[in-house]
């Protein structure tokens, strides 16, 4: 290890747990130690921060205190959604307490949302002005300043692994239409990326507003799809993709039309979209990212250090660290409120949309081949 530096460095995680997390607190931990940091972990996110060390939720940790973490899933520090506001000056106390200099809060939108609000209490509280970063992880990929959060990999491998079973089922009952319940909130990126995964009929979505012609166009094709070989659908339907059509409506409306026809069930897959052990690339992606982001701190903090003390109050103090295109990139939390959308917790230009034509391609397959206008294409590429 490098000679003891006089900086310390507190990582938490926030909102819900995602396969990675553990990867990245690893990763992160044992790399501030090779630096000569002091290194504290927080349990229970910003709410443990708020806590303090009285109930053993902020501990400095060693080199073989995240030993096996790496293939571990969920979070084994243990996470909350608090945000900051609600507890913000129990949290200056803990900052100042602890001499933290360094915040690394892995997690979701609320990971996000909170290292932005403690940026803007940097006014009435100077102990703020700290260095702060925040790795996305999320099954719902719902971050600004990243194309792929952690534990979205895994997520959707479940869900993929999930509906090939459920499709697996129907090979000996015939006829038979699955309606499947995807989580992410409002994104849909879940949905899409497991809809193109198993060759889904649709995939509604909140970001690719639909009407009753859209669902009614679905049931025909799909009316039509029972004259082939291939006697079974499936449609996946994102959680919040929609107020009132609902996976009960749907499923009545599916039932209702395809009456004679085919039958339908409802299938909700909830938390096991989770997915348990992380996948090569989650451990990969969280381990890399960890490192990563322990580096750029130990920079920023360098560069802050003045007359024995950390002052950081400039914009990129306080940055998203995350994978845009094929570079690692740090963009400051408060450039990406701007394109936030808060009400929804959806960045505002999501890449992913632009996949959905896959979709909407294994439709116009069908019935082209249906209707005789591509006899080239054989019925096994279907």
């Amino acid at each position: 290890p490098s000679p003891q530096s006089p900086f310390s460095l507190a990582i938490l995680n926030v909102g819900a747990p995602a396969a990675g997390m553990n990867a990245a607190v690893r990763s992160a931990v044992r790399i501030g130690i090779c630096q000569g940091h002091t290194v504290y972990v927080v349990s229970d996110g910003f709410e443990g921060l708020s806590k303090g060390q009285g109930r053993g939720t902020i501990r400095e940790v060693g080199w073989h205190d995240v030993a096996g973490w790496l293939g571990r899933g969920g979070s084994m520090l243990g996470t909350k959604r608090t945000l900051p506001k609600t507890c913000m000056e129990k949290i200056v106390e803990n900052v100042r307490k602890f001499n933290i200099q360094g915040l690394l809060v892995i997690g979701g939108f609320e990971a996000y949302e909170g290292v932005l609000q403690l940026v803007e209490a940097r006014g009435p509280y100077e102990e703020l002005c700290i260095i702060m970063c925040v790795i996305p992880a999320t099954i719902s990929n719902n971050v600004p300043g990243t194309d792929f959060s952690l534990g979205s990999d895994t997520a959707v491998n479940a869900a993929m692994e999930s509906c090939d079973r459920i499709k697996q089922s129907a090979s000996g009952t015939k006829r038979r239409v699955f309606i499947v319940e995807t989580m992410g909130g409002y994104c849909g990126y879940l949905s899409t990326v497991t809809g193109i995964a198993v060759g889904a009929d649709a995939a509604y979505v909140y970001e690719d507003p639909f009407t009753i012609h859209d669902l009614k166009a679905n049931v025909e094709h799909l009316t039509d799809k029972m004259k082939t070989d291939i006697q079974r659908g499936l449609v996946l339907r994102n959680e919040k993709c929609h107020e009132h059509y609902t996976t009960e409506f749907l499923y009545n409306l599916y039932s209702s039309e395809g009456k004679g026809i085919f039958d339908c069930r409802i299938n909700v897959l909830g938390h096991l979209q989770q997915g348990g052990a992380p996948t090569p690339f989650d451990r990969n992606y969280g381990t890399k990212l960890g490192v990563k982001a322990v580096l750029w701190m130990s920079e920023k903090l360098q560069e802050v250090y003045r007359k024995g003390r950390v002052f950081a109050n400039s914009g990129d103090s306080a940055c998203v660290i995350g994978l845009r295109k094929k570079v690692v990139a740090f963009s400051p939390v408060t450039e990406l409120k701007k394109v936030t959308d808060f009400e929804h917790r959806l960045p505002q230009e999501q890449w992913w949309l632009n996949l959905r034509l896959v979709l909407a391609n294994y439709q116009i397959s069908l019935t082209e081949y249906i209707s005789g206008k591509m006899e080239h294409v054989t019925r096994r590429t279907l």
